[in-house]
Order: structure tokens, then sequence, then C-alpha cells
């Protein structure tokens, strides 16, 4: 796979770890795991599928012992056996009349590694690890190509795909409520100073005009001129730092200056 691929394949990791986290809530709050999104994060691990009595457990090799999760709403992950996970979250009714295996099945401590976000975050690195995202500028210059291509020809899609691996690759977020616009697609950099959230470089994609700019600089989020002067960016009455396709060659410049300094 290209780094371009690869790079995408992380940012679709990244975005179901999050929504499985979002849905993960405390035991009594009747939240249940959003286990498609779990599903879907799991087939990309290296973790393979177990059914063992009742259970849904996925696996990783790795000695005598492996890390098992269970797909439930806990995600439990065991440093263990599966017979063992079996025995502590699906006894059998003459296991729990075995004294020595009621500890075992009463007090799992012992071998639980870790349990709902902690496990997330560690299947969510196994399916990261396989990815080779290496990667040097004529890598970048074709994320910028693509990217420019697909604003010349109006394909909307293309040009937020092209924006997502810029973000991704400079650390970018999506716009905090704050700076907002209607029918845009917006990414910049974040920094949260005292009460106020910083944001900018600005990145400002209206889906409906095909109109792609760029705001160099950074607006505070209690600053209303300023973000009065986004809004007026955004809809074309102020003049941006970039315009158009220049958006996507600064992007790439923005890269390039990253490599240099690490």
């Amino acid at each position: 796979m290209s780094f371009k691929d690869n790079l995408l394949k992380k940012i679709q990791i990244n975005d179901l770890a999050a929504r499985v986290i979002a849905s993960i809530g405390p035991a009594d709050s009747g939240k249940k795991t959003d286990k498609q999104a779990m599903q879907e994060l799991l087939n990309m691990s290296s973790y393979k599928f177990h059914k063992e009595r009742d259970l849904d457990l996925y696996i990783s090799d790795n000695a005598a012992k492996h890390k098992i999760l269970v797909s439930d709403n806990e995600l439990a992950i065991y440093n263990s056996t599966p017979q063992d996970v079996c025995l502590r979250k699906s006894p059998t009714v003459k296991e729990m009349l075995n004294v020595f295996k009621v500890i075992k099945i009463l007090n799992d401590s012992d071998v639980v590694v870790c349990k709902k976000e902690a496990s997330v975050k560690i299947i969510e690195e196994d399916c990261i690890r396989g990815l080779d995202l290496s990667f040097d500028k004529a890598d970048i210059k074709e994320i910028g190509i693509d990217g420019a291509a697909s604003l010349e020809s109006g394909y909307a899609k293309g040009v937020i795909e092209s924006l997502s691996l810029f973000a991704e690759l400079l650390g970018y977020v999506s716009a905090p409520k704050a700076f907002q616009i209607s029918d845009n697609h917006i990414i910049g950099a974040v920094l949260k100073k005292e009460n106020n959230m910083i944001f900018g470089p600005v990145i400002l994609y209206n889906r409906i005009h095909n109109a792609l700019r760029r705001v160099e600089n950074q607006i505070s989020s209690a600053d209303k001129e300023k973000i009065e002067f986004l809004h007026k960016t955004a809809s074309g009455k102020e003049k941006a730092s970039q315009e158009g396709v220049e958006v996507f060659a600064a992007l790439r410049e923005s890269v390039f200056a990253s490599m240099s300094s690490e």
C-alpha cells in the first residue's frame, strides 16, 4: 500500500477508536458500547476471533498466555488462556461449585490487563503498528497534487480527503464550536490558552461553492472581531492569505517545514 493509503487507514482506525470510546459510559449508565465500530477495529487488528462457550474472544498470540479481549460492554483484556477467561466470564454450574474456582470467578484482577477505553487504545495501537507510515517529500507532493486536481474538478470528497491527510500530518483538528461555519469544512491548529482557545492557521473549504481558503493568522475564541473576519473570509467578503490550489501548496510547505525541524 502507498503512504497515502496507509495514512487514510490510520485516520479510519483513529476515527473508529474515537467512536467506540465516545460510546463507553460508566457501568450503571446504561450506555452500550458501539459494537459495530469495535468490530471494524478488531477486524483490522492482529487479534484473531475465537468462539468459546457463549463468549466472543479476540486473541493475540504472544506466548503461552495470550492477550485476550472479550467482546462485550466491558471490553476487558485478559493476560490468560481462553479456558481461564471462560471460567471467569462464563462459568458452568460445576465450576461454580468448586471452591478453588469460585475464588477465580469472584476475582479476576490477577489476569485483567485493562478494560474499556484502555482496551480500545491497545487495539488501536495494534492496528496502527502494522502500517508503514514513513514518507518523503514525493508522498507529500502527491497528496497536494491530488487535492488540487479534486478542487479544480469540483470533487468535494477528494478535496476533503486531501485536507484530512494534511490535517493528520500537521496535527490540525476540526474547528471547535466557536469557529464553526455552516457549509464549511474547517480544520486548523488549536492551542488552549487559559480560558480562551486559539485557532489557526485555519483552512476553510466551502462544499457548496467549492471554494478553498486559508487564513494564516491565529484567532482567539474571545476575539469577536476576528471571528467575524473569519466568517467574512469564508463567504469571500474578506481576502484570505491563500485561495484555491495555493492552499494545498501552503499545506505542502508546512509539512516540509515540519520535516526539516525534526
